[in-house]
């Protein structure tokens, strides 16, 4: 996977990818990671890339030709038409279904913003659209990063276990469910004790309740659109009379142990 991030400031990027599992997607040749500085694009002494909005307004707008022609550069570097992503707060919310989707395009180009905004001919190169939420951050190259990072860790062969991105909250449409490791007792606060028995399937069955547990306590809003198996059901019938009878008891369940 090849990928371009058009940025003005491309040393923030550093840290980034010199980092953890991005660094390691590099080192195995799975991802091949581009910062273009949008300034290499300005033709004027100053390297100029913004200017006021015409009508008049606060701040300073991106202007169109840096962008354009950094994307006409990765398109000869490449030798061939790349995925165009705009980070913009007004584009659709990123997902981890997004992120995957993401992952499997050859050829990336993820374009950070900065100023009051950006020309709006600059929509004109895009495919798509993303925002990382609802707040304004003072630039796109935030945004970029955590786009990247999501996306890398669907690629096959980033990640050392090849289950951990499916695990992951949202990968099923769930929230993760909780993990524990030694030791099994800490200031009374003690590890479940069916994952100390070694019943995978028991283990497995556990794990998935609260998932859909953490789910429905934390993000109800998803069960509404996740894929849910008659198993699944079942389990989240039975986590809900489970929360019926904890409130009844005035349980909040803050530090308390899982079932």
């Amino acid at each position: 996977m090849n990928v371009y991030i058009l940025t003005l400031f491309p040393e923030m990027f550093s840290p980034v990818v010199n980092t953890s599992i991005v660094k390691r997607a590099q080192e195995q040749d799975l991802v091949r990671i581009t910062t273009v500085d949008l300034r290499d694009f300005a033709h004027d002494a100053h390297k100029t890339v913004d200017d006021y909005p015409y009508g008049g307004g606060p701040g300073m707008v991106l202007k169109p030709e840096p962008v354009f022609e950094a994307v006409d550069w990765v398109r000869q570097d490449l030798g061939r038409e790349p995925f165009v992503v705009l980070l913009t707060p007004q584009g659709q919310t990123l997902s981890s279904g997004l992120a995957k989707e993401l992952a499997q395009k050859p050829d990336l180009v993820l374009i950070a913003g900065h100023y009051e905004g950006f020309d709006e001919r600059i929509r004109c190169l895009a495919h798509m659209e993303l925002s990382i939420g609802d707040y304004v951050l003072t630039g796109g190259e935030l945004a970029a990063m955590v786009v990247l990072d999501a996306s890398i860790r669907f690629i096959p062969g980033v990640l050392g276990d090849s289950e951990s991105a499916l695990q992951d909250s949202f990968s099923d449409g769930l929230l993760e469910g909780p993990q524990y490791t030694r030791p099994a007792e800490y200031r009374g606060l003690k590890v479940p004790e069916i994952l100390l028995t070694g019943r995978h399937q028991d283990i497995s069955r556990w794990r998935r309740k609260e998932s859909i547990r953490r789910t429905l306590l934390r993000r109800p809003d998803l069960l509404k659109v996740a894929d849910l198996t008659f198993e699944d059901r079942c389990l989240l019938e039975q986590v809900i009379n489970e929360e019926k009878a904890n409130k009844a008891r005035g349980d909040n369940r803050g530090c308390n142990q899982t079932n």
